[in-house]
């Protein structure tokens, strides 16, 4: 029996502020709700948490939320259990009460249940669908709180084009923690890229992207550094600083996004979104989901 295709999204207005969520299977049904006050991120993991209350069988949830599927796909929540909720930063786990319910219920189903990412706003017409739905719930809740008539929601506008040449960039990202081998294959992989030729895209973050962006640049290859927010190194050490700050002047593109330095992964995961518009090739360490999400977008990947 084949696994039925349920897609969720979650929307928020002011994040924190009145939110929506909703979920749609490929079979016609779905369903939507809203809360008062609430984050962006509650409301994805509320809708697959509604969606697994209302629907048996086997399921692949299909989100455009790193958040939700990384959670499964790279077992955040093996780690979260086992350090008592606590995350790698040894702080507690934000949203555990949307978050324990939810794991209880994939690991009382865990053999029916799949994660798959979808890129949101990227054409999919059931991701747009519980995009709309869930915009459409959030906005019916800041109506019942008084808050006025809300302005139509604008098209989320195409990304700016790269200042490098598209056809000729390699993206390199991973793990900020590599292995002696990873580090070695990783080398290796730099060392194959053609400096007459190739552009190397770094988002220059500690391990992996740094230590690629180091060696592009003594082989010769021109660099294309792009960051989520401004100054993302300003809790480093100063030696990791230094490392940094020689890179960004060394780059022959700099590129600084409008992310929000306060929710530095959801800064990172749109800065991900958009640098894969804007290559042709990706070396991705310590990361398989990222390596299946560039494939499937027709991305060539190197996975070490």
């Amino acid at each position: 029996m084949g696994r039925m295709r349920v897609y969720t999204d979650g929307a928020c207005s002011g994040n924190p502020g009145p939110g929506g969520w909703a979920w749609a299977s490929v079979d016609g049904r779905s369903a939507s709700g809203a809360e008062a006050q609430t984050t962006n991120q509650r409301m994805e993991v509320q809708a697959v948490l509604e969606a697994l209350r209302a629907l048996d069988g086997p399921i692949e949830i299909v989100s455009d939320s790193t958040y939700v599927v990384n959670c499964f796909n790279q077992d955040w929540w093996k780690g979260w259990i086992a350090r008592g909720w606590r995350n790698t930063a040894k702080k507690p786990v934000a949203n555990r009460d949307l978050w324990e319910p939810l794991i209880e219920l994939y690991q009382q189903r865990r053999s029916e249940l799949d994660f798959t990412w979808v890129k949101g706003h990227s054409g999919d017409r059931m991701n747009d669908l519980v995009d709309r739905l869930a915009v459409e719930a959030s906005k019916a809740m800041q109506a019942s709180l008084g808050l006025g008539a809300v302005a139509p929601l604008a098209a989320e506008p195409e990304p700016e084009p790269a200042p490098w040449p598209t056809s000729a960039a390699v993206w390199v990202v991973g793990t900020t923690d590599p292995t002696p081998d990873e580090r070695a294959a990783l080398t290796s992989a730099v060392d194959r890229l053609d400096p007459g030729h190739d552009v190397l895209v770094s988002g220059l973050r500690r391990g992996v992207e740094l230590d690629a962006a180091e060696r592009a640049c003594r082989r010769g290859i021109p660099l294309a550094a792009v960051l989520p927010f401004a100054d993302p190194d300003r809790r480093w050490s100063s030696d990791d600083r230094d490392r940094f700050a020689k890179m960004w002047t060394s780059a022959a593109w700099q590129v600084v996004l409008d992310g929000d330095p306060s929710q530095p992964g959801r800064a990172v995961d749109a800065r991900n979104d958009w640098i894969a518009t804007q290559v042709t090739g990706a070396v991705v360490v310590g990361d398989h989901s990222l390596s299946e999400q560039l494939d499937r977008a027709g991305i060539g990947v190197v996975s070490i």
